[in-house]
């Protein structure tokens, strides 16, 4: 909490930067004081996810929850997987950075699961087998 001012009060020029992953995807998330918009990679956060209402509410669902929804504006920057990969890692940052903002948040963020990495990623492929598990056809004779 070296950037706050106060601890329950975000300085208006100051940031809270933190990172959410879920598959091969990596966000960083800043969050600012503002009035609720969104940047994915410099692009408008609803052109970014191409318009998909699921997948924005999604995004927005830590601040939803707790009844932040304009109070901040994020600043995101989002690489590797699909959308659907990149929209849980930047819901996992989102939910780190409100934790930071204010520890009263942690313990109903946490009991919803926002910020719980999923572990799951893809497994990796063996000798002697096709895919990952994935057998060649057994031929008896």
């Amino acid at each position: 909490m070296n950037n706050l001012t106060n601890p329950s009060k975000l300085a208006l020029n100051s940031s809270l930067t933190k990172t959410g992953r879920r598959k091969t995807s990596i966000a960083t998330v800043q969050l600012f004081p503002g009035n609720g918009e969104f940047t994915i990679n410099g692009i408008s956060g609803i052109e970014y996810m191409q318009q998909k209402e699921e997948l924005i509410f999604a995004i927005q669902e830590p601040l939803h929850f707790l009844k932040l929804k304009n109070e901040f504006n994020l600043i995101i920057k989002v690489k590797g997987g699909g959308l659907v990969g990149q929209v849980n890692a930047i819901k996992l940052g989102i939910a780190r950075a409100l934790c930071e903002f204010d520890l009263t948040y942690r313990n109903s963020l946490k009991l919803k699961g926002f910020l719980t990495r999923d572990p799951r990623c893809k497994e990796r492929k063996k000798y002697g087998l096709k895919k990952a598990r994935k057998a060649p056809q057994f031929s008896k004779r």
